[in-house]
């Protein structure tokens, strides 16, 4: 129920408006139960697009949420239809191309069609297929001839059959299916041939220009250049006009064909072959922010050898393998999927998902994680997770999805970008028609400005800003054991003034460890600390596990009749004596007398400790004091979000004396005990009504379930250990993997370089604008200058925002606090 509430809040409060935007709540939506469909789209990587596709999307009774990612490409839908085949058909309307991703449920059928390897027949098959029932999506790829159909309800004969009956023989494909990459197939492409030769007939017409050669040849090669290099810049922009909407297709084009119309032909085929590079120029740059998140991706190997029945050992595919099967990693090796180990011990080098730059021990009973590198010894884990499970897969979902909660600069750079480009379209219309009239300008200086103005009207470079910079700096705190749910949260992180700790499992360990062990009276027959190791070493209860862990290397000694008295403590016999080791209930029982060490009793109660006696029936021989005790890290923790300005404050659900002693021993001056969810969930309303007055921000840090009411209400609610907890991820706007507070100033430091460079970025693209903009207005810039100052400026701000993560290190971060 906790659980639910939280998902419920979020999509009430004021952090996020929901997992989706809303895009049409149809009055007419059938029976169908709601299903998500995923499409990725290439052409798509701006607001304006991004738009477009809502635009076609809103007239759909069925569709009911929509979630956009620009810079993924990607869009979620949420809709009630029995298919996606309606959303396909109105995506299809915005002219670029929707493939559906295909998720783990959906059955593909690969089929190898050897006569298929052009558009055409593509264009055959595509038709054939749509008739047929049960099928979602078709996808080919003509390189490889592979032709790929999502389908419920049908087998791979029958679709053989039916591309037989359009004169084509299939055949079925199973396995992995390579496929080169854009990178390898860019100099052989169609797209790059036209490109090129748009270069060289745009050069030709300059120079024919120059030279004063007859119009009619200027004309030619111009047109030639332009028709190479824009007509898919033609057809985006009819269609974004056709759809009431302007992207930079559509002012691109309006641009040429003005130049064109004026006789600046060779401008206006430089202009279009120079907007063509820019695009594939800027498509590349943005590749490598994408590159972050792929990889993660990769850190996880596609191969793992799995055991067999008979006990040999076999090479699988990752994502064939099933939870419950055995597998085996050998030095140096990378683990494949998540697992608990089984046979054999080792080291395991988990910086990749938790942070840590200390590799950590393995042995039978500890998890391990995909990702992660073994170092020195082999060892075999029972694998817990799918690969598309692992913890590896889920904080990269977390990250790929993390564009739809916005930062606030985010959504201010869109709401500015949608009206930015029709305001400077009005002013350029306004400029070419009225200009000569006001100023006395000529018709053609007039016109001209105004199409510089059309081309300098494209926000591109102050859309990307935003994006680039936030999922660099998502990506770059997931590899150091951050997991940030949104861009909204890391660029609240640098507000952040008051942050309230749970005790338990976040200050401290959350397990008992000896503290104190204070003998009273030598025992002829054996040592208190051999007869307390024997008695503890016994017995399975957590406190009793604290005391023998802390005891181990004691000599081991015989023991006799032990028994474990249910809420009291145990009981057993050494050399002919009768030991009890508990509580002071149980020794009041045995007779023995507690009064010589009332003293030694309060002050362990009043240091937060629970004390322990092991007693004979005539005497207590020690008192043994047991707690939580804090981690190493946690002072060093909250002493730098004190430097930074941080209210650190403590609620815990143990009692006073133990949370004021927890809390005094941290150093939290502020610490109130005995609270439950509810209570706990009351402060922070009240920390949170406190701070908005001076916009601050309030956190919230906890590791259960119990503390989800808190973490929802707070502004940001940080989760601490989330390594293998799909609960902790979930729930947790930011999730630290390695149960490690420092990590928390290191958020925060890179909060505050995020919106650094955040900022940088915006000013760089709209002062580059407007400078363009007094050019243009002033008469100085030309068409191709805008091009190349549009692109510049994306190129700019694209590498500036990479700088977050080059400049970002946890683990340096962590170590300057801890000075």
């Amino acid at each position: 129920m906790l659980l639910w509430s939280r998902v419920a809040r979020r999509g009430m409060d004021r952090k996020t408006s929901g997992k989706f935007d809303s895009c049409a709540t149809g009055s007419g939506t059938s029976a169908h139960p709601v299903r998500i469909d995923a499409f990725r789209i290439e052409d798509m990587c701006c607001p304006t697009e991004e738009k477009l596709v809502r635009n076609v999307l809103a007239p759909l009774p069925g569709v009911e949420n929509v979630e956009v990612d620009t810079l993924a490409r990607t869009v979620r839908i949420a809709h009630r239809y029995a298919n996606a085949r309606p959303v396909e058909t109105a995506l299809a309307k915005t002219g670029m191309r929707a493939t559906r991703e295909v998720s783990p449920n959906d059955r593909s059928i690969v089929l190898h069609v050897s006569q298929m390897d052009c558009p055409t027949e593509e264009g055959l098959i595509r038709r054939r297929l749509a008739s047929e029932p049960g099928v979602e999506r078709v996808e080919f790829d003509l390189v490889q001839r592979l032709l790929r159909i999502d389908a419920h309800g049908q087998d791979a004969s029958h679709f053989v059959k039916a591309l037989k009956d359009v004169g084509f023989e299939a055949e079925l494909r199973t396995g992995d299916v390579p496929h080169e990459t854009k990178e390898q197939n860019f100099w052989r492409s169609r797209e790059t041939l036209l490109l090129v030769a748009s270069g060289i007939l745009a050069v030709a017409a300059e120079l024919t220009g120059w030279f004063g050669a007859p119009i009619a040849a200027v004309a030619a090669l111009s047109v030639a250049a332009v028709a190479c290099a824009g007509l898919d810049t033609y057809r985006k922009g009819w269609i974004a006009v056709k759809a009431r909407t302007l992207n930079m297709n559509a002012l691109m084009a309006i641009a040429a064909t003005g130049a064109m119309l004026i006789g600046q032909w060779p401008e206006a085929a430089m202009v279009m072959f120079l907007f063509a590079v820019a695009e594939e120029i800027e498509a590349k740059s943005l590749d490598k922010a994408r590159d972050a998140v792929r990889r993660l991706i990769q850190l996880a190997p596609d191969r793992v050898a799995i055991r067999q029945p008979d006990g040999t050992w076999r090479e699988m595919n990752a994502k064939d393998v099933s939870a419950g099967a055995i597998a085996r990693v050998l030095p140096g090796q990378s683990i494949a999927l998540d697992g608990i180990v089984v046979v054999g011990s080792s080291t395991v080098n988990q910086a990749a998902i938790t942070g840590e730059s200390i590799p950590v021990e393995k042995t039978t009973g500890d998890p391990v994680f995909a990702g992660t590198v073994n170092e020195v010894g082999a060892f075999q884990y029972r694998v817990t997770s799918v690969a598309t499970e692992t913890t590896l897969a889920r904080i990269v979902q977390a990250v790929e999805q993390a564009q739809s909660k916005r930062a606030r600069t985010q959504r201010f750079v869109d709401e500015f970008a949608k009206w930015y480009t029709p305001a400077v379209f009005i002013a350029a219309v306004a400029l070419g028609t009225l200009a000569p009239v006001a100023f006395g300008w000529t018709w053609h200086d007039a016109i001209y400005r105004a199409l510089v103005l059309l081309v300098i009207a494209c926000p591109c470079a102050l859309v990307i800003a935003t994006p680039v910079t936030i999922v660099t700096g998502l990506t770059a705190a997931a590899r150091h054991g951050i997991l940030v749910k949104g861009g909204v949260y890391l660029e609240m992180g640098h507000k952040l003034r008051i942050l309230a700790l749970d005790k338990t499992g976040t200050v401290t360990r959350g397990r008992p460890g000896l503290t104190d062990f204070i003998e009273l009276s030598a025992d002829p027959a054996a040592s208190a600390r051999e007869v307390a190791f024997a008695l503890a070493s016994h017995s399975d209860h957590p406190v009793s596990r604290a005391i023998a862990l802390a005891l181990r290397g004691t000599p081991a000694i015989e023991i006799a009749g032990f028994e474990a008295l249910p809420g009291r403590g145990t009981r057993a016999i050494v050399a002919g004596t009768e030991y009890f080791l508990g509580n002071e209930r149980l020794v009041q029982e045995v007779g023995a007398s507690v009064e010589n060490i009332r003293a030694q009793l309060g002050k362990l109660e009043q240091s937060g400790k629970t004390a322990l006696m092991l007693t004979t029936r005539q005497a207590v021989i020690a008192v043994i004091g047991v707690a939580d005790t804090i981690k190493p890290e946690s002072r060093t923790a909250i002493a730098g979000l004190q430097r930074d300005g941080v209210r650190v404050v403590m609620l815990s659900g143990d009692n006073e004396a133990t949370t004021t002693a927890v809390a005094r021993q941290a150093g939290i001056k502020e610490a109130w005990g005995g609270q439950l969810p509810q209570d706990k969930l009351r402060y922070v309303e009240r920390f949170v009504e406190e701070a908005s007055s001076s916009d601050a921000k309030v956190g919230m840090v906890g590791d259960g379930i119990n503390d989800a009411p808190a973490l929802a209400r707070a502004d940001i609610g940080f989760a601490m250990g989330a390594a293998g907890s799909d609960t902790a991820i979930e729930v947790a706007d930011v999730a630290l993997m390695d149960d490690d507070l420092r990590k928390i100033p290191a958020f925060l430091q890179l909060s505050r370089r995020t919106v650094t460079i955040l900022w940088q970025n915006i000013a760089l693209a709209t002062g580059i604008k407007a400078v363009f903009l007094v050019l243009a207005l002033a008469g100085h810039a030309t068409m191709w200058m805008a091009v190349f100052a549009d692109m510049g400026a994306s190129l700019i701000v694209v590498f500036n925002g990479l700088r977050v993560s080059r400049g970002f290190n946890a683990s340096a971060a962590i170590t300057t606090h801890s000075r």
